[in-house]
């Protein structure tokens, strides 16, 4: 087995996401970190704190040479961070000794990084954002078109009460428009500059907090006003919401593997795996994907929450702790995605699988509760409940419908609603039509 799915030749379709990951890769991570240097120094320059001619000419040749990654490993494997290797290395390229000695005028090597995963982080939200607008129109549309369509609903496995379908895609539904919004919330918290020197107080730059303010406007950042070294909360807020986000699409995985299984059959995906011997085996492959990835997101989380307690001024230990957690939990989150959205476009409920599904062995049970509150308008209630009960025990021992045997135990009530699951839904039709909205206000509010 590789050592990480996402990156694997043979895995990663299945577990990786190429747009996402490409933002993870050790080009995307130098160009990145040159794009930052290039902008300090420009907006040095711009502020005379270095040369402005040399800050124009770094920035400058930041966007236009290339470094080869695998060049910087002995100096990383040295010094355990990459930006001391590339500065020597962008100063040998830059071949300009009256500039060179400009780059990294100041700053320490977190800066930088920090800065450069910010702007990585941005153009993964982007993504994600997008991604989950189109999930969240999809079940929108799903929970609409069947917000009366009914279906068993189920505790502990069992049958319960009929529910609509609507309403089950509605609760895989609301949970993302909360993340939505929570993300909304959360990116100017995140999407920061970090420009703080080596212990957070700018002793080395001149100018310090005006060059951090047009570093972050040069970047289309949000400048954070001060030193965030030490300060992983953003970081691990962030973490949790690619955590509670995976898993709150695990949840719909989770409940599509259950509504596919043989015997229930009350979904059919778009497309399955197969077996390699069982020739009759669909597979629900992608669904199930969606759960592990939100267990593995769980997993990842915790490191990264312990990640979050940072010693003193500056932390290793910790720091590091992210790089090995972060990228592979933006990664899994995008792929849940990726497959949530093609799940949610292509998913094909059967109606009659659902109707068999009400009253699997023809008895009638899922009325029970209904019948309860039925016969409850003519005694009182608990008496109401022991009579069902026991008139359900007799069903099951004879194998007789409980209709019929309420009807011959209370020949003078009318009973059929509450053997009509279309009269049983409840408010779920109301849920399934108010998800619907919302999704469409969201999708409008986006645009």
């Amino acid at each position: 087995m590789p050592a990480a799915l996402p990156d694997s030749a043979i895995y990663g379709k299945l577990m990786g996401d190429a747009e996402i990951g490409r933002l993870f890769t050790d080009a995307a991570e130098v160009r990145a970190l040159l794009l930052v240097e290039g902008a300090l120094a420009r907006a040095q320059g711009a502020a005379g704190v270095i040369p402005e001619l040399s800050g124009t000419f770094i920035h400058r040749a930041a966007m236009e040479v290339q470094i080869d990654p695998a060049g910087l490993a002995e100096g990383v494997a040295e010094s355990a961070v990459i930006v001391p290797a590339l500065v020597a290395a962008f100063r040998k390229v830059l071949d300009a000794p009256e500039h060179a000695p400009y780059v990294h005028w100041g700053a320490t090597s977190q800066d930088i990084m920090d800065t450069a995963l910010a702007l990585r982080l941005r153009q993964a939200i982007a993504i994600m954002e997008a991604r989950l607008a189109r999930t969240i129109g999809a079940l929108g549309t799903l929970a609409e078109t069947h917000a009366e369509t009914p279906m068993a609903g189920r505790s502990y496995g069992q049958i319960a009460v009929p529910t609509g379908l609507g309403a089950m895609v509605a609760d895989w539904g609301r949970p993302l428009l909360r993340h939505a919004e929570r993300l909304e919330a959360l990116k100017p918290r995140l999407l920061r500059v970090q420009l703080a020197g080596a212990a957070g107080n700018l002793s080395a730059m001149d100018q310090g907090p005006a060059i951090r303010a047009a570093l972050a406007q040069a970047l289309g950042l949000h400048d954070p006003g001060g030193a965030w070294h030490a300060q992983r909360d953003s970081v691990a807020e962030f973490a949790a919401w690619l955590t509670g986000l995976s898993a709150s699409l695990a949840k719909m995985g989770h409940d599509m593997v259950l509504l596919t299984q043989t015997g229930i059959g009350e979904l059919r995906l778009a497309s399955s795996g197969g077996s390699s011997t069982m020739p009759q085996k669909q597979n629900p492959v992608l669904p199930s994907v969606l759960v592990a990835l939100g267990r593995h997101a769980a997993a990842l989380n915790a490191g990264m929450q312990g990640a979050a307690i940072h010693g003193q001024q500056r932390d290793g230990a910790a720091w590091f702790t992210e790089w090995l957690a972060l990228p592979q939990l933006v990664i899994g989150t995008g792929r849940a995605l990726a497959i949530a959205t093609e799940l949610a476009e292509g998913v094909v409920p059967d109606a009659a699988a659902m109707r068999a599904g009400l009253d699997p062995d023809g008895l009638g049970l899922i009325g029970a509760e209904a019948l309860s509150f039925a016969l409850a308008r003519h005694m009182p209630r608990p008496e109401a409940q022991a009579e069902v009960k026991a008139l359900c025990k007799r069903a099951l021992a004879e194998r007789r419908p409980l209709p019929d045997l309420a009807a011959e135990a209370h020949p003078e009530a009318d009973l059929a609603a509450a053997f009509d699951p279309a009269r049983q839904l409840g408010t779920a039709p109301d849920e399934a039509r108010a998800f619907a909205r919302a999704a469409r206000e969201a999708a409008s509010a986006a645009d």
